[in-house]
């Protein structure tokens, strides 16, 4: 795992746009996995910016998101599919068929959890996995006491997650669907590559937890330390828990691989 100190949420939020730009001009057939919530919101920003700007195509990637309510309508302006769409789907030259989000409504939940790991080994696996971290350290919906090995699957949603994601309903937690579908912590630990981007001071304390504490299946987020290759970008007010800043701050001015983003 490696940890980046940017000194402002735009640049950390920059520097996680920067890093799959460039994987998207290495690969253009890159596969990612895509994450929903307010921390994501300005790099699907920038990343429509490259593509307005500087011809960045999305035509030939293939996305996967984390997670999608149970239960919203079709076309409901909450679900995660609506989000993606808004954001950053309509936004692009992305092929709609080559974007998957797990399917909500599907008859059979079950099926549609196994169906979507199936759709994820057939496309090759995800190359680049984008994450958030909630205020339970949870990766996807991968609430505490998830199995470090778990695969997609349906969750309930624990009451504290049901209170941060109230502000999309309005404010009105008894709005927020009681359950999920969710790639599995296992799922995306199979990612080759994994970027977490965290801001913003009331995120300080878990991450803390997730990077420096023990890996434990009650913050999912601290599986992300048996990664081989995992980068956690922050800004000033999320490092600020963190114990080796200093150390954290060397590496990346050090190596070779960061001198570009500098």
């Amino acid at each position: 795992m490696e940890v980046i100190i940017r000194p402002t949420v735009d640049a950390a939020a920059g520097l996680v746009a920067e890093l799959v730009a460039a994987g998207i001009r290495e690969n253009p057939r890159l596969v990612i996995g895509f994450a929903t919530g307010r921390t994501m919101e300005r790099v699907y920003a920038l990343l429509v910016k490259e593509h307005r700007e500087r011809r960045l195509s999305f035509a030939q990637v293939t996305t996967f998101n984390l997670d999608e309510y149970t239960g919203l309508p079709k076309g409901s302006p909450d679900l995660y599919r609506s989000y993606m769409q808004e954001r950053f789907f309509g936004q692009t030259d992305i092929e709609p068929a080559n974007t998957f989000l797990p399917d909500g409504n599907a008859r059979d939940l079950d099926a549609e959890c196994a169906d979507y790991e199936e759709r994820i080994t057939r496309a090759g696996g995800i190359d680049l996995q984008l994450l958030g971290i909630g205020a339970v350290g949870h990766i996807g919906f991968n609430e505490p006491l998830s199995a470090l090995r778990s695969r997609t699957r349906v969750k309930a949603l624990s009451p504290q997650t049901i209170a941060q994601n109230a502000g999309a309903f309005g404010g009105d937690a008894t709005k927020v669907p009681r359950r999920a579908i969710t790639m599995g912590v296992g799922t995306i630990l199979d990612s080759r590559r994994v970027l977490l981007l965290a801001t913003g001071a009331d995120k300080a304390e878990i991450i803390a937890k997730a990077v420096e504490g023990p890996v434990t299946s009650m913050i999912s987020a601290s599986a992300l330390q048996l990664h081989p290759r995992c980068t956690v970008v922050v800004d000033e007010a999320a490092a600020a828990r963190l114990t080796q800043q200093e150390y954290y701050r060397w590496i990346f001015e050090n190596e070779p691989e960061w001198k570009a983003y500098q």
